[in-house]
């Protein structure tokens, strides 16, 4: 079978905020196939600041909480990066 990969529609760089941000990236994971026993959260890092661009770091966390141990032994953590333009503040 064919794995269709489904995306959101990301908000303009004029409307960006950290908080939308991790919204957006929230948005993106719950399209994905990803078993209900493993649960996440996503957080802020830090913002980058370059010459054309300023970046947005996050990371999305998960693990296996049980009753008997609700504390992971492991986790596995995704990282994004949002990129905003100086150049374009109107386009996404």
């Amino acid at each position: 079978t064919k794995h269709v990969i489904k995306n959101i529609q990301w908000t303009t760089a004029k409307n960006f905020t950290v908080e939308r941000g991790r919204q957006q990236i929230e948005e993106l994971i719950s399209t994905w196939d990803i078993h209900e026993s493993w649960l996440h959260h996503s957080e802020f890092l830090d913002d980058e600041e370059l010459k054309d661009s300023k970046r947005y770091h996050y990371r999305a966390c998960w693990g296996l909480p049980t009753c008997r141990k609700p504390v992971p032994r492991a986790t596995a953590s995704v990282y994004f990066v949002i990129v905003i333009s100086k150049f374009q503040p109107d386009v996404s």
